[in-house]
């Protein structure tokens, strides 16, 4: 099956092969959040971006394979609902901004900063601060170590959608911060073919979103 990104709360996951990656996205409830396990190939070590929700479901997903980090991409409570349960069960560490780490509701181990890595297995992810949606709001770009910097994966969080950027509530200057890193961070700096996967809803590329730009900027949302 030809992965598209596009789950449903209560469906089935959609499960993409990536050089020395394997992605698995699902969606849970209420809020519709997208959680994404990823595994390295070479060692079966997962990460977890987001323990929004359903943490039974987040379990079985993660299975028996050992879970090396759990990754919150910010601190609004819809994307933390089963943070505790998860790392209940595995004793994973937890890695978030530390804008952001101490509203969480377990200790943060892991404190990351804009350029920094996490490791899964043999491969990592780099760190992207993008500021505005939340303090501390991140995503995470993989390239395969440069075998896939020509088509790159970003996993979002709630910074960058199809159709625009995250939720920053009417707020001009929040609106300005987060543009103008998502612009200098992640448009200016990668390539249209750049794969995004947002905290909610369906995945898109940056080559779909770049010509609405200066719509974004002009309607300030």
């Amino acid at each position: 099956m030809t992965y598209t990104g596009d789950v449903q709360v209560g469906g089935e996951p959609d499960v993409r092969e990536l050089p020395g990656l394997t992605v698995t996205k699902v969606a849970v409830g209420p809020y519709d959040n997208n959680a994404y396990v990823l595994r390295c190939a070479a060692t079966g070590e997962q990460l977890l971006i987001d323990a929004a929700n359903e943490g039974s479901r987040l379990l079985e997903l993660i299975g028996d394979g050992p879970l090396g980090h759990v990754v919150t991409t910010h601190r609004h409570q819809d994307h933390w609902q089963a943070l505790g349960q998860v790392v209940e069960a595995t004793h994973a560490p937890v890695v978030a901004h530390p804008y952001d780490a101490d509203i969480l509701p377990v200790p943060v181990t892991e404190r990351v900063e804009h350029g920094g890595t996490v490791q899964v297995g043999r491969t990592s992810l780099e760190v992207i601060h993008l500021r505005g949606h939340t303090p501390g709001s991140i995503a995470l770009l993989y390239d395969a170590g440069g075998e896939l910097a020509d088509s790159p994966h970003l996993f979002t969080g709630d910074s960058l959608f199809p159709g625009g950027v995250g939720n920053t509530w009417g707020d001009p200057s929040l609106f300005n911060q987060l543009l103008a890193d998502v612009v200098e961070r992640v448009f200016d700096r990668l390539p249209d073919s750049t794969w995004i996967y947002p905290g909610h809803g369906k995945d898109t590329t940056l080559g779909k979103e770049r010509p609405a730009l200066p719509e974004w900027r002009s309607r300030g949302w």
